[in-house]
């Protein structure tokens, strides 16, 4: 589907349902967090779910999915259950991850979903496993690898990119370009801000894409799956911006009230709403039909996390390894 294309009714419902599921799931996470449900770090994706939501539209079932520490939207889009992953944030065994890695470290293998990973570009080489796993056994799978600006500035970005390139393994990847690498803009660690242009030096397909526009970034993912299904690895920039600090942890001080304001202007929610009621697909009661389930979804994963059970602490060494044995 080209961004040039009408929207039809039901997808473009589709994709504001996606992304209002992500948006009112980490709203209510931060009403959770203050009020101690859930605790650890949490860094929220919120402003940015028009990447995740167009990205993983343009995937199949059999495609992988690496993710950062900021993949609470990308797990609920791939489709991991709101109730595991809030469950995962309780720290309860009904987890995703037996409620071992909370925020950070969701992992679903039944969706195909391989983290949730807290090291800065720790996933790129993940990535380049699974790719290089399915090439040899002649399996025609994309894995699509999210990570953020700041692991551009990382040793494993490049050795990932250089060995994708040369043994042409099926990854896309995806670069969500927020501006900031935790606290430090863009300018002030990049000597080469278009970061597709590093992404091009290793031979590979690769450009720049508005990521507040849902619209764009399906149709460049779905451009570039094609890419990596012929064989070629393919990296998208996609350029968006967080609305909220990097985690809850932080004072957000290295950015003004201004810029901030200025980039939600750009909201690719309200973005995508307006479109599909300029081309008259969406009434005012699709909209309350759409938040009335989101707002059902969230309040049943709540009560599924709050019922869940903590790990016994005699079990707290299981899955623990220890130099040459496992507890």
């Amino acid at each position: 589907m080209s961004a040039e294309q009408p929207l039809e009714r039901d997808h473009g419902l589709h994709l504001l349902s996606q992304m209002l599921r992500v948006r009112r799931f980490e709203e209510k996470c931060v009403e959770l967090y203050s009020a101690a449900k859930i605790r650890g770090f949490m860094h929220l994706y919120i402003g940015e779910e028009a990447v995740a939501v167009g990205a993983i539209e343009a995937l199949e079932p059999d495609d992988a999915v690496v993710a950062t520490y900021r993949e609470h939207g990308h797990a609920l889009v791939r489709g991991v259950s709101a109730g595991a992953i809030m469950a995962e944030m309780y720290g309860k065994l009904e987890g995703c991850s037996r409620g071992r890695g909370g925020s950070m470290h969701l992992f679903d293998a039944a969706t195909r979903f391989y983290g949730g990973n807290a090291i800065v570009g720790g996933g790129l080489p993940l990535a380049l496993g699974l790719a290089l796993a399915d090439k040899l056994q002649g399996r025609e799978r994309v894995t699509a690898c999210f990570f953020g600006d700041g692991a551009v500035a990382e040793g494993e970005f490049h050795e990932s990119m250089n060995l994708a390139a040369l043994w042409r393994l099926p990854v896309l990847f995806c670069c969500e370009n927020n501006l900031y690498a935790m606290g430090t803009a863009i300018e002030r660690y990049e000597s080469e801000t278009e970061l597709a242009l590093k992404a091009a030096s290793y031979e590979m397909p690769a450009w720049s894409v508005d990521g507040m526009d849902v619209i764009a970034v399906e149709d460049a993912a779905r451009r570039a799956t094609a890419e990596v299904r012929g064989g070629m690895p393919c990296f998208l920039e996609l350029r968006t911006y967080r609305f909220r600090a990097h985690s809850m942890y932080d004072p957000d001080l290295y950015r003004s009230k201004e810029e901030i304001e200025h980039y939600k202007q750009h909201d690719p929610i309200p973005g995508l709403t307006g479109r599909l009621e300029a081309a008259g697909l969406v009434t005012a009661e699709d909209i309350e039909e759409i938040e009335r389930s989101v707002a059902e979804e969230i309040e049943v994963a709540i009560a599924f996390a709050e019922a869940g059970t903590l790990e016994p602490v005699e079990d707290l060494e299981r899955f623990v390894y220890w130099e040459g044995t496992t507890a």
